[in-house]
């Protein structure tokens, strides 16, 4: 007797296939998931959600605890590749529960990492651990300065854990975008609340914007140049065409001078006048025809 062969499943398979898109939510709402520093939209369908209300988010990689942060905005993307993760329910007692368990669970794993890299003796710095219960597995995030040779403490844990252990080397930047926190200018770090990716940020824009090169001035809490560098670049470039670069012998309404300083954003030129070594300020209109002159070349004392 031939075996029956069972077609239902490529039946819903194609069912699935062939099915139409869903359309898109007529609202949305922003939603902080756990373990992500950035709120997202997502779609409440019909749940009626209010701010700061504790929900369960379905994502790639499972349902997870989420936050509302924002009411409903009407969503104006109407094509159909736009799919924002569902919000599945508000977060019950179990829940939390569950919640708060994995949190002792991660902090736990953390203070064991802790001391098997002391006892190890390697040069590495454990920013954090997330554990992930679908698929049964811990990652531990750290820093270090080259390369580490973690074999033996990847097998300790996973001896301890009783699970799988992955280790992620991160930069600098992405650890404080992990950690959070505060700039000198006494606002929260721009990487930990809306920019959505690193750029390279380069000294020469400090300098194209007339800052002094201190390091403790133009660096970020995480040791690198502040990202806020590049925000006002562009703009700045713009406004420096036309300064006369420091050092240059120009002409003045009062005779020829040395540029010692450039206000950017003032447009003012400061010039040391040769001959009566006296400081002058001009505003860039006041020496524009002058700057077009061709300059005068000093003429040599006679004897």
């Amino acid at each position: 007797m031939e075996p029956k062969v069972n077609n239902k499943p490529d039946c819903k398979k194609n069912e699935q296939t062939n099915r139409p898109p869903e359309a898109p939510p007529k609202f949305v709402i922003g939603t902080r998931i756990r373990g992500s520093l950035k709120s997202e939209l997502c779609n409440p369908q019909n749940l009626n959600l209010r701010v700061g209300a504790q929900v369960i988010v379905e994502t790639h990689d499972g349902p997870k605890m989420g936050q509302v942060v924002s009411n409903k905005i009407i969503n104006i993307r109407k094509d159909v590749a736009f799919s924002p993760p569902k919000i599945l329910r508000i977060a019950n007692e179990n829940d939390l529960a569950k919640e708060k368990k994995k949190e002792e669970r991660e902090w736990n794993s953390k203070q064991l990492c802790w001391g098997l890299i002391d006892k190890l003796g390697l040069a590495m710095n454990l920013s954090r651990v997330v554990y992930f219960e679908e698929m049964n597995k811990s990652v531990f995030y750290f820093t270090a300065e080259g390369r580490i040779d973690f074999r033996e403490l990847v097998k300790q844990l996973a001896a301890k854990l009783r699970h799988r252990i992955e280790m992620r080397q991160v930069g600098v930047r992405d650890e404080a975008k992990a950690i959070t926190g505060h700039g000198i200018c006494g606002e929260s770090l721009c990487c930990s609340t809306f920019l959505p990716e690193f750029t390279p940020v380069t000294i020469r824009m400090a300098k194209d914007q007339g800052l002094a090169l201190n390091p403790s001035k133009i660096s970020g809490v995480c040791g690198r140049l502040m990202c806020c560098l590049q925000y006002e670049h562009d703009l700045y470039r713009s406004m420096i065409k036309e300064l006369p670069k420091i050092g240059k012998i120009i002409n003045t309404p009062e005779g020829s001078g040395k540029v010692v300083k450039n206000d950017i954003l003032k447009q003012v030129i400061t010039v040391r006048l040769l001959d009566d070594d006296y400081m002058m300020y001009y505003h860039l209109d006041e020496l524009r025809d002058y700057l077009t002159k061709p300059q005068e070349k000093p003429t040599a004392p006679t004897q």
